[in-house]
């Protein structure tokens, strides 16, 4: 294990990080649970484990660093085999598969073997994006939390929101309070509320709309994968009207697809707004010329960038011509013409502002 404090500054001196007082303040939290999990346990007959260290949660607003920040405290873990980093989205999609086949097996309480499975070999949850608006995931993350923290795992974890407001507004909310107040019992809140928006600076004056087609869009928009992503992939999981909608290259909230993925399947609004509600940047590359020919993928496409201009995500995509020659002709063509005042206002340096 390495002191978390240490990295921080050692990505200072190397240019990879630049100095934030907002992030300096959150690295003692991270540290104090660093270090809690590292102290040795005294062992003997009569001696009670040590409680674990409080969790950490760590909300402000997008491109702050919070989700650099917990990729560098996993990373100050080291090896440890019982640290898990994973997305909340796809965590709670786990829970729901566990669930039912845990029901399949004829569990007459199916979330007390899940969450045992889960607690298994697990001594620190690191989750990012936490965000709860679905009513299957508030009525059960109280229980599986609870028994979570009742068997020792710590949790850390980032969110845009206070934790008031999670589920804010969501039928039965009043069932759901307690998980609020539990997090509150057993994690330290922090805000990270920096001036910078890091995300949006580091794509400020960068080109995020290539034309045409071909190994050089591809060439550019990889450079810019790996520089949001450090070229980690992982699926992420959404669950939207009982089945799953999965994004195979994901990371660090930036989601990247082609045309065909998005626009090619039998997707609409429901899939666009998961989409939108879990992912800050959305990479959409090979958008070809629409006309007639395609008219089914074109009005998933427009319905696609009014979904994300309305989430405020950051568009980079890579297309067959200008957003004012993408459609000329065919039915549809006269209402693409906002479509494409869209995508050119996506391309701003103040957006998503």
């Amino acid at each position: 294990m390495t002191d978390v404090t240490a990295l921080y500054a050692a990505r200072i001196a190397d240019g990879t990080l630049h100095r934030e007082p907002a992030q300096l303040a959150v690295l003692p939290e991270f540290e104090r649970i660093r270090a809690g999990l590292a102290a040795p346990a005294k062992r003997g007959l009569f001696r009670k484990p040590p409680d674990p260290p409080r969790g950490l949660y760590i909300w402000g607003p997008v491109g702050r660093g919070k989700s650099m920040l917990m990729d560098l405290f996993v990373e100050s873990m080291g090896a440890d085999a019982g640290v898990r980093r994973v997305h909340f989205h796809a965590f709670m999609q786990e829970i729901h598969a566990a669930l039912h086949e845990a029901r399949k097996g004829g569990a007459q309480d199916a979330l007390a073997p899940v969450a045992a499975g889960v607690a298994s070999g697990t001594r620190l949850l690191a989750f990012d994006e936490m965000q709860i608006t679905d009513i299957t995931d508030a009525m059960i993350v109280g229980r599986l939390f609870e028994a979570l923290f009742a068997a020792g795992v710590v949790v850390v974890a980032t969110s845009n929101r206070v934790p008031d407001d999670l589920y804010k507004d969501g039928l039965n909310r009043q069932l759901f309070l307690p998980f609020i107040r539990l997090i509150k019992e057993r994690m330290v809140v922090h805000e990270l509320a920096g001036p910078t928006d890091h995300r949006q600076t580091r794509l400020a004056g960068e080109r995020v709309y290539f034309t045409p087609n071909g190994p050089e869009a591809r060439a550019a928009i990889d450079a810019l994968w790996n520089d949001l992503t450090g070229g980690v992939c992982e699926p992420l999981r959404l669950r939207v009207n009982g089945r799953d909608l999965v994004l195979e290259r994901f990371h660090n909230s930036v989601a990247r697809a082609n045309f065909y993925e998005l626009c090619g399947q039998y997707l609409g609004p429901a899939d666009y707004l998961a989409i939108a509600g879990a992912v800050k940047v959305l990479i959409l590359e090979d958008i070809p010329r629409l006309s007639r020919r395609n008219f089914n993928e074109a009005k998933r496409f427009v319905t696609l960038i009014d979904t994300l201009y309305e989430g405020r995500v950051q568009l980079i995509c890579s297309a067959a011509a200008e957003p004012e020659m993408l459609y000329l002709e065919g039915e549809g063509s006269f209402e693409f013409e906002r479509t494409a005042s869209r995508l050119r206002e996506m391309q701003s340096r103040d957006w998503p502002a």
